[in-house]
């Protein structure tokens, strides 16, 4: 059973930055989509940013291209998504989600019914 959990999130002054990390197990590591989306409440759930963990292949969200990295640690069994410049419209609960044996490149940001497992998710907030 896929495990997700969700750690970093709080509460920031716009211009700064956090981490999150998303902690996986149960699962082999090496062929799976990770992706982080968020969601603000009466929103639909919007696609972050995804990293293909085979060869870290990513796609971003254009609303942070620049200013969001996702990144994988192998030993650890994480995914990060590194923030910066953070915005008051960045603000939402942020949501890890994994996709098994993903190996064909495609942007799934618009897609999150194609992701079977999620993490509870962590809250991000930014103050103007």
């Amino acid at each position: 059973q896929v495990q997700l959990a969700e750690s970093g999130g709080g509460s920031v002054q716009a211009g700064g930055l956090l981490r999150l990390s998303c902690a996986a197990s149960g699962y082999t590591y090496s062929s799976y989509c990770m992706a982080w989306f968020r969601q603000v409440p009466g929103k639909e759930r919007e696609g972050v940013a995804i990293i293909y963990l085979g060869d870290e292949y990513t796609y971003y969200a254009d609303s942070v291209k620049g200013r969001f990295t996702i990144s994988r640690d192998n030993a650890k069994n994480t995914v990060s998504l590194h923030m910066f410049f953070l915005k008051p419209e960045d603000t939402a609960m942020y949501y890890c989600a994994a996709l098994p044996a993903a190996t064909t490149h495609i942007n799934r940001l618009n897609r999150p019914g194609d992701f079977p497992y999620w993490g509870q998710g962590t809250q991000v907030t930014i103050s103007s």
